[in-house]
């Protein structure tokens, strides 16, 4: 095995020697040193199929190649990674950290490092991919990969303290999964956190909060500016938002609704009456809707869009005008499956299941969860008495609310 740039490795398999899964790599571990001498490479954090992030010691891994890595055993310490007080994270703290070129004194940014393997069946980080900083293009600029000596790397404590960009490690998080997104911001610093925030573009930040537990999503939009959280609560599916909303304080929270468009912030208010455990308080306002003459050709055309989640797909809802919820009298709902049954000029209210019944908003989280297992659904309507269609509750809200209080974080503990 020779040089290895970190960013390769990221998200490769993480094999025991008889070939069983045991995960997937997500960041490693060095150990900073005070002379210029290259950092111990001390292990690498691997994020196992329940989300949990271990440790591994660099003296388990056997083989590293381009497809995969190989431990000497199957058999692993199942206590989550903590990062010791002088431990560094290459991906999460060095990515774009600010470094000097010592034969010039220019100012320069770490686009990535490079393990190397010592005599000693040792890694270390041996080499460091640099662009200097010119000016506002200075990203554009050439790449240099200099031995670790020819730097001046920051310590941890400047690392703790300086301002620090995100681009590269934005560039990492760019093929990852919201949620795998919110786990790694999770083992970050709160320093670097409250960086990769500023730098995310608003939908992905949306994305991000929706997926972290409820302690983190108000320390990331309490670190906001008020105008952005008001943008990032807009971003969000208006349950998500209404449930985050329902854990700030009143001022706080009214100053934020004040602050959203209030197309934005109307459905949101709607949702907040309702207790949360409740199929009001579960559901979204925001699903499929079409009337009784839209041809099936639109109803998949809706379905497909990405922006909808497969839980939301899986279902069309039929009403009289206005489509918006709440909308008209609710007719009945169309099943995916039957929507691809039909010739794609046929209407709509020829595929309409009435058999199905609707929840009701007060119906509590246990009438929501029977309803589910009774009719093996995924998404099911929420009217009022007046047979208007409020929204709809998808599985994964149940779910969300089944499981134990605080169970994102249950992967961390």
């Amino acid at each position: 095995m020779g040089k290895i740039f970190v960013a390769q490795l990221l998200g490769l398999p993480v094999f025991g020697p008889d070939g069983e899964s045991i995960g997937k790599i997500r960041d490693v571990v060095a150990g900073l040193r005070v002379d210029r001498q290259p950092p111990r490479v001390l292990g690498m954090v691997v994020e196992l199929l329940t989300r949990r992030r271990i440790f591994v010691p660099m003296l388990r891994v056997t083989s590293i190649d381009a497809n995969a890595i190989t431990l000497a055993t199957g058999s692993v310490n199942m206590r989550h990674f903590h990062q010791r007080p002088n431990e560094v994270l290459v991906v999460g703290q060095l990515m774009d950290a600010r470094v000097e070129i010592v034969a010039s004194g220019t100012q320069a940014i770490v686009v990535d490092t490079a393990m190397e393997p010592t005599r000693t069946r040792d890694w270390v980080l041996g080499r460091v991919a640099i662009r200097e900083r010119t000016g506002r293009l200075a990203r554009r600029g050439p790449l240099q990969v200099l031995p670790w000596s020819e730097i001046r790397a920051p310590g941890i404590t400047e690392l703790a303290g300086q301002p620090q960009g995100a681009h590269q490690l934005l560039a990492v998080f760019d093929s990852m999964r919201a949620a795998d997104v919110a786990t790694a911001l999770q083992d970050l610093p709160a320093k670097r956190r409250y960086e990769v925030a500023d730098a995310l573009d608003d939908e992905r930040l949306a994305d991000v909060i929706e997926e972290l537990p409820e302690d983190d999503q108000k320390d990331i939009l309490t670190h906001l500016h008020e105008e952005r959280a008001a943008d990032i609560l807009e971003a969000m599916d208006p349950d998500d938002a209404a449930d985050l909303l329902a854990e700030l304080s009143e001022p706080y929270k009214d100053r934020l609704l004040e602050l959203m468009e209030p197309e934005e912030s109307e459905p949101v208010r709607r949702l907040m009456e309702y207790s949360f455990d409740t199929a009001g308080g579960l559901m979204t306002p925001e699903p499929i809707v079409l009337t009784p003459d839209a041809p099936i050709a639109e109803a998949l055309a809706r379905v497909r869009n990405p922006d909808n989640t497969p839980a939301l797909a899986s279902m069309v809802f039929v009403c009289r005008p206005p489509s918006a919820t709440p909308t008209g009298r609710y007719l009945g709902c169309v099943h995916i499956q039957r929507l691809l049954r039909e010739p794609p000029s046929d209407l709509v209210a020829g595929a309409i299941d009435k058999e199905l019944t609707s929840l009701r908003p007060t119906d509590s989280l246990l009438e929501v969860t029977r309803f589910f297992a009774t009719y093996n659904l995924v998404c099911a309507p929420v009217v009022d008495d007046e047979e208007h269609l409020l929204g709809a509750v998808t599985v994964d809200d149940v779910l969300d609310h089944l499981l134990p209080e605080g169970w994102r974080e249950r992967a961390h503990a």
